[in-house]
């Protein structure tokens, strides 16, 4: 949704950190936009529509096995829920995004007015609700954690199978890692994704560090998402992978400033140097006195700042041809006429 001559669109990744408190997910909707966030997303799931009842919470959900049903009735939004928290996140003037993890999900979020659609790393795979996605030409973000290029390539060609256009189908370069060690990280991916799929790419990061995001924008991503939480000691298990909002007001500011140093795509002298080349660059100076008819060359002419005179590097057109002037040591050349 960006180059680098444009703001990264960041979003505040609220996830499941509202505990299923609905003042807790709007105390978050107000902080996201205070720290700088473009955007805050929650998850919008029917319990029972996405796991099994033996289905077991992943290692970094729960240090014991818990059943993930259970778990996740605990998190679910109502939807008379979710449109409170659309209307709030349109009073605070924030974008309110959501991952839908089934149909009947994605169906409520279209209608509920959302705009931008994030279809989790976990739901790559998941043909009907690709298909669906495929029926409108919304804007997508298809997060590509725990995938490899052929899975990709295989889930954009059923988004792009129906009414999607390719320009509104966006990918997330991800690791489900909670958090994600260096060595996964992988930033390299960003570029590699762009030119093996020709779409732009963001990144959704997961790891400890308020660098990685500022990282993955110099690496060519034009979203950045971050998991935030209103307390890392909260009971749940996004809350120790994610950023308070003073760390993520931080990591906003790393990222606009990083914006700024990457600049255009282009070379060219900039406002702020340009007072400096009168001192810093050389004029054409005589290195030896010179006589009339002398010709000139290396040995008697030499550059020396300030560039008062004549920029030395036009010196070639003095070369070998004969003085009309004389000139002593130090003296500025002038044009040969």
């Amino acid at each position: 949704m960006t180059s680098n001559t444009n703001k990264t669109f960041i979003i505040a990744e609220g996830g499941i950190n509202h505990n299923g408190k609905l003042e807790l997910a709007k105390k978050m909707i107000v902080e996201s936009k205070e720290a700088g966030a473009d955007a805050i997303k929650f998850q919008t799931f029917k319990s029972e529509d996405l796991s099994l009842d033996v289905a077991e919470t992943a290692p970094y959900q729960s240090e014991k096995k818990k059943s993930q049903l259970k778990l996740l009735k605990k998190y679910e939004l109502t939807q008379n829920q979710q449109l409170d928290l659309y209307k709030f996140s349109k009073k605070h003037k924030i974008e309110y995004m959501s991952s839908a993890f089934d149909l009947d999900s994605l169906i409520f979020l279209r209608k509920l007015g959302v705009k931008k659609f994030k279809i989790p790393s976990g739901e790559l795979t998941n043909y009907f609700l690709l298909k669906e996605y495929s029926r409108r030409n919304d804007k997508v973000i298809l997060s590509t954690g725990m995938s490899d290029l052929y899975e990709i390539k295989r889930a954009i060609k059923i988004l792009l199978s129906g009414n999607l256009l390719k320009k509104n189908l966006i990918l997330m370069h991800c690791n489900t890692s909670y958090p994600t060690p260096e060595r996964d990280v992988n930033l390299n991916s960003i570029a590699y994704l762009k030119c093996a799929t020709k779409h732009q790419v963001g990144f959704s990061d997961h790891t400890e560090n308020l660098e990685t995001p500022a990282l993955a924008v110099v690496a060519g991503a034009n979203i950045i998402e971050k998991h935030v939480t209103l307390n890392k000691k909260l009971s749940g298990p996004d809350h120790k992978a994610s950023l308070n909002f003073y760390e993520f007001k931080k990591m906003v500011t790393l990222i606009r400033s990083t914006e700024k140093m990457l600049g255009v795509f282009d070379k060219k002298k900039t406002k702020s140097e340009k007072k400096n080349i009168f001192f810093s660059r050389k004029s054409i100076v005589a290195r030896t006195n010179i006589k009339i008819g002398e010709k000139f060359s290396s040995k008697n002419l030499i550059g020396k700042r300030p560039l008062s005179g004549i920029p030395i590097e036009k010196v070639v057109k003095f070369i070998n041809k004969k003085s009309k002037f004389n000139y002593k040591k130090n003296q500025l050349i002038k044009f040969n006429k």
